[in-house]
């Protein structure tokens, strides 16, 4: 058996960015006992089953371990006969919900208990007990000895009982899949190894949605869920499902839809959808929910210097606030005037827009007040302070994301919130559910919060769609920036963003358009731009150009591209696990942050390097072996930074892959120059007019309407 070479959050992010736009029909299952039934039964099953939800009792879910990624052997034809099937419905993406907004409250059917305490850590002769009892079993079940440690991390001292109680909890490690799982559990059970197995239905679901949130679901239709159980023959989907819910594994939770157009009669009930959510993704959304509500209501404007309670400095009011906003630059007024009067404002534009955030922080300082702005990347903390005006007072009051929810940049009150009193956040459509849930848990009551971003570029990595969802939910105040993007690649962008792929006119060779044959080609010509062609007509350094495709793999993906820019640009034998010094690279942390960098070294403690955006971290030999070269990275690796000179990529095989979304975010990475590559035929232009982004099923927008 075989450890994945990468990162599986990274991976997962990176497919699931760059992926099409999901198919809404899924496939027919190919093997299963019973006969099969019609689509209307199907049909019938899940509503039946929709109603039945309303009737289980609310007390008692109990949420499920986190499934991740590794891999296992497969069972044979005699279990997993339709393993074609299996793997197919693994991979595909499940139906898009409805683009309709919910009329009425969102009711959760069941609320999760109180967690359990987490267990004291074990010494060093109880993990080795444990370790080797973990081992024991997974060896009789045919899994690779080095799943150990995990499964012991993720399944607790009790993980060696738990697996041979109930083999498809192997499900929940990284890498594992249904028919990976199926195989351990025949090994474990032998013929007693059944797909109809409660046990393995329990696994399947929790499973789903996992998948579902790797794709940036944060929940999932009750239908999609059931005929997605049916594919991986599951006899029973709907009565299964009823028993998870039952067991708590998943929360479900029903919506009323609005009325059908020409709808009158005011006695018809409304329809009704049911969706299923991971218990930490529904609690997220909830939490969003009630923390932004908390932030407009407990907002109270200053009054304008007259001394608070208890003789406190006054905060300024209207008329202070005011004076700021004429003072600002025309651009940014509205901005200003509208964070004087709420305690949640939302902010759009491109790069251009990016001043306006700036000049509010340099206002909202200038009265005094405690501000702070957060950016994705250290790149984009430096761009805003750049944008400030000499001798701002807001200087020196911008960091990163990550630092600011570290508690590395702003002190903390006793109850754990930043002591803050306008936070203004760049870069918000990033944020998935559950990072931004920690933000607003992190803003005290009465601050000012500041969401400012581009709707049209790639949305966050993880799971939801919080500031796509809080524009629709018009929950609070919105200002779209008029300030323009210039120059021909802003020119390209805006029509991009719209839907038309325009020819611009580029006197300076601002953008430049080359096509290939195949992939081979288009590797030929990115590397030529890169090492010779750029770097000699606009003097702009390798070092300060990034190649932009859609993937990893294949003939022009991450890995070709990086090998032909190291053969080109440092060649060595890698001899610090496959990286020398002077190699471009790029670092992953978390799930949907990259850190560029190059390496320096590497001895005994580990592979040296030194950070774009401003220091050095020494990663361990097995952080070491998740980096990748960073010559080339995908558009979402690129998220949150700009190159002087971009080179976009974009092979045959990635036709299918191309949206809007992406197109929009990997053409505005460039600041001075843009090339593309262009090797997809008609797809680009398709993708442009055609595929704005592939859909999410969330459930924020609808807990917003709802309070």
């Amino acid at each position: 058996m075989t450890i994945p070479e990468e990162s599986p959050a990274e991976n997962r992010a990176e497919s699931r960015a760059e992926r099409p736009a999901e198919p809404t029909v899924a496939p027919e299952p190919t093997a299963g006992p019973g006969t099969p039934l019609t689509g209307a039964e199907r049909a019938a099953a899940v509503a039946a089953l929709a109603k039945a939800i309303g009737a289980i009792n609310a007390n008692d879910i109990v949420a499920p371990p986190r499934p991740r990624d590794v891999d296992l052997p497969a069972a044979d034809e005699e279990v997993t006969d339709g393993a074609a099937a299996d793997e197919a419905v693994a991979d595909r993406p499940v139906a898009d919900a409805p683009a309709a907004e919910p009329s009425a409250a969102a009711r959760p059917v069941r609320r999760p208990s109180a967690p359990a305490d987490r267990p004291a850590p074990l010494d060093d002769a109880q993990r080795r007990a444990a370790l080797a009892a973990v081992g024991e079993v997974l060896a009789v079940g045919g899994a690779p000895a080095e799943l150990a440690p995990t499964a012991l991390a993720e399944l607790g001292e009790g993980a060696a009982e738990l697996l041979r109680e109930d083999p498809w909890a192997v499900l929940s490690l990284p890498g594992v899949r249904p028919e990976h799982a199926d195989g351990f559990a025949k090994g474990l059970l032998g013929p007693a190894a059944q797909p109809g197995d409660p046990r393995r239905a329990q696994a399947l679901v929790a499973w789903l949605l996992e998948q579902a949130a790797l794709r940036g679901h944060s929940a999932q239709e009750l239908g999609e869920v059931a005929e997605a159980l049916r594919t991986q023959r599951v006899p029973d989907p709907e009565g299964a499902l009823q028993a998870v819910l039952e067991d708590g594994r998943v929360m479900p939770f029903q919506e009323e839809l609005p009325m059908p157009p020409g709808s009158h009669d005011e006695d018809e009930e409304p329809p009704v959808r049911t969706v299923l959510a991971l218990e930490r993704l529904a609690l997220a959304e909830e939490s969003l929910g009630e923390g932004l509500v908390r932030l407009l209501s407990t907002f109270a404007p200053g009054t304008d210097g007259e001394p608070e309670e208890g003789g406190a400095p006054a905060r300024p009011g209207p008329a202070a606030w005011a004076e700021a906003a004429a003072a600002a630059p025309r651009s940014a007024q509205e901005l200003v005037r509208a964070a004087a009067d709420s305690g949640l404002v939302l902010h759009t534009g491109g790069e251009a827009a990016r001043a306006e955030p700036a000049a509010l922080l340099h206002a909202a300082a200038g009265l005094g007040l405690r501000v702070w702005a957060a950016t994705w990347t250290g790149q984009g903390r430096d761009a805003l302070a750049a944008l400030l005006p000499e001798g701002s007072p807001a200087a020196g009051r911008i960091g990163t994301l990550s630092d600011l929810l570290s508690g590395a940049d702003v002190p903390r009150a006793v109850d754990g919130t930043l002591e803050l009193d306008v936070l203004v956040v760049l870069d918000a459509p990033l944020l998935d559910v559950e990072t931004a849930a920690t933000l607003l848990e992190a803003v005290p009551d009465g601050a000012r919060l500041v969401l400012s971003g581009d709707p049209e570029g790639l949305w966050s990595a993880g799971p939801g769609r919080f500031f796509a969802d809080l524009r629709a939910a018009r929950a609070c105040p919105a200002v779209a920036s008029r300030t323009p993007d210039l120059g021909p690649i802003g020119e390209l962008v805006s029509g991009v963003g719209v839907g038309e792929l325009l020819p611009v006119d580029a006197p300076d060779k601002e953008v430049v358009i080359l096509t290939a044959q195949d992939g081979g080609e288009a590797v030929h010509r990115a590397v030529q731009l890169l090492t010779d062609s750029i770097p000699r007509a606009l003097s702009v350094p390798p070092e300060q150009t990034v190649l932009l495709t859609p993937g990893h793999g294949g003939p022009a993906g991450t890995r070709a591209l990086n090998a032909a820019a190291k053969a080109r640009l440092n060649p060595g034998p890698g001899r610090f696990g496959g990286f020398d010094p002077g190699d471009r690279v790029v670092h992953s942390p978390a799930l949907g942050v990259s850190l560029p960098g190059r390496v320096l070294d590497g001895d005994a403690s580990g592979l040296h390097v030194e950070l774009a955006d401003g220091g050095r971290i020494t990663l361990t030999p097995a952080q070491a072996g998740k980096l990748r070269h960073g010559w080339a990275v995908t558009a979402h690796q690129a998220v949150g930074r700009r190159w002087p000179a971009v080179v976009v990529v974009l092979p045959p095989e990635a036709a299918g892959q191309l949206t809007r979304q992406w197109v929009y975010s990997a053409f505005g990475r460039a600041e001075r120059h843009l090339s593309v590559v262009h090797a997809a035929g008609p797809a680009l232009a398709q993708a442009v007019a055609e595929r704005p982004a592939p859909d999410r099923t969330t459930r924020l927008r609808s807990v917003l309407t709802a309070q």
